[in-house]
This record gives C-alpha cells, sequence and structure tokens, in this order.
C-alpha cells in the first residue's frame, strides 16, 4: 500500500503564530480536506508569523524535505503592509499557475466585492502544488470549492500521488474519466 499523500497546511499570521488567537484558517483547511478527500493523506501543519523569508523556507521545507505533494497557505493575501504571502510563494515557485487565482477571486467577488484585493496565487514547486487561500474560514471553503476539482489532476501531472475525492463532497476533473457519483 503507498504511504498517505502530505499536504501542508500553513497558517500565515502573525498574531496566532504568537498565540494571541487561535488560528481558524489551517483548522478550517483541515476540515475541508477530511471531508473531500477520501484517498490516504496526511497533513503537515504549520502556523508561522507574516514574514517573507520564514513563509519562503517553510513551503520549501514542506515541497522538498517533506514531500508534500499539496500545500496550502491561508492569510497574507491582502493589501497590508505585512500581507506577504504571495511574493514569499513567487520566491520558491518554478512555475505560476495563475488561474487558481483568477478563479479564487471570480469566486469571491460574487459574495463580497472587497475580493478584488485579494492577491491569491498558485504555482508549482518540484512536485508540489502551493495554492494562496484568504484567511476567513468560509472564504477558505469557498475557494477550495472553485479550485479543488482541478487539484487532483495538477497533483497527477506533476507527477505526485492520486489524490481521490469523496464525489459527494466534490467531484475532481481528470480528462477522460467518468465522474463517479
Amino acid at each position: 500500500m503507498a504511504a498517505p499523500a502530505k499536504i501542508g497546511i500553513v497558517t500565515v499570521s502573525d498574531r496566532a503564530s504568537a498565540g494571541v488567537y487561535a488560528d481558524e484558517g489551517g483548522p478550517a483547511i483541515l476540515d475541508y480536506f477530511s471531508k473531500a478527500l477520501i484517498s490516504p493523506w496526511q497533513a503537515v501543519t504549520r502556523v508561522i508569523p507574516d514574514e517573507r523569508a520564514g513563509i519562503a523556507q517553510t513551503l520549501v521545507e514542506l515541497a522538498d524535505r517533506e514531500g508534500c505533494c499539496l500545500i496550502v497557505t491561508t492569510g497574507g493575501t491582502g493589501p497590508a503592509p505585512r500581507d506577504v504571502t504571495p511574493e514569499a510563494t513567487e520566491d520558491v515557485i518554478d512555475k505560476l499557475m495563475p488561474g487558481f487565482g483568477e478563479l479564487m477571486r471570480q469566486v469571491s467577488l460574487t459574495k463580497v466585492p472587497t475580493a478584488i484585493l485579494s492577491r491569491q496565487l498558485a504555482g508549482i514547486r518540484g512536485k508540489a502544488l502551493i495554492v494562496n487561500l484568504p484567511g476567513r474560514p468560509r472564504a477558505i471553503a469557498e475557494c477550495l470549492d472553485a479550485v479543488m476539482p482541478a487539484i487532483p489532476y495538477c497533483i497527477d501531472l506533476i507527477e505526485g500521488p492520486y489524490l481521490e475525492t469523496d464525489p459527494s463532497v466534490i467531484v475532481a476533473f481528470r480528462p477522460g474519466q467518468k465522474p463517479k457519483g
């Protein structure tokens, strides 16, 4: 039996990393994947401050040393001076995947006009897909609902493990494969 796929979940927040308040974004992502994925997987979680070098270092660690096939960040995607998650992600990726950010903003704009201020992006580092999500749990779920159908196939294309979704929660799209459910 194959080892479980590793999924990195990174909360980027000065206050959550300092214990000023509880991390809500990371647990929201963990909950989402617990419901959406039926193939074996293992979470590798981090809660770190809004520091560009530290974020980049964490992404490299999760992709290169931990072997995560998917790394999802939450927080640090707005216009505030300390919001540097997209810049840190760009520092370490090999390929930008602009469609992810475009779709997440499009979906978010149907909910709130300030979604235009969000700078989510995604990219590939080696055999890992890195996706930057917003920080609010409701926005996390909305954005994951939008992009999750493409994530398993993207992981296939970069030679990562096979991720299977629960079709009653989210249907993954793979060309030539009939959807289950």
